[in-house]
């Protein structure tokens, strides 16, 4: 196998990388509180693309359940104001819809 040739190397992008799973990797807090801190974070400063990346990778791994993230809807709503509330509010209900639509399309394996 060869190696690939520097000019197709990212070495900012590979150095971010590590430091971004060094730092998900550290055992004080757990990956969930670290989510919840980084939804808080993202959405106050109202980057929503962001935001629909760290809700889709919460509810897919279990680390929030739907309840849950509703409950930080409404937090949140209270401490990063009511437009972008309604827009994290908006995210939740989309990507609830868009997880549970496969469940419901699958067939029934007793079938």
């Amino acid at each position: 196998m060869t190696e690939p040739a520097m000019e197709t190397v990212d070495p900012f992008g590979m150095t971010a990388e590590r430091q971004f799973a060094d730092v998900w990797s550290r055992d004080v807090l757990s990956t969930r509180e670290r989510r919840l801190l980084l939804l808080g974070l993202l959405v106050g400063q109202g980057l929503d693309d962001q935001v629909e990346v760290q809700l889709d990778a919460a509810l897919r791994t279990g680390q929030l359940g739907e309840g849950e993230l509703r409950e930080v809807v409404v937090f949140l709503t209270h401490y990063a104001g009511w437009s972008r509330g309604a827009r994290l509010n908006a995210q939740v209900e989309e990507l609830i819809e868009r997880v549970r639509r496969p469940r419901a399309d699958a067939p029934d394996p007793a079938d």
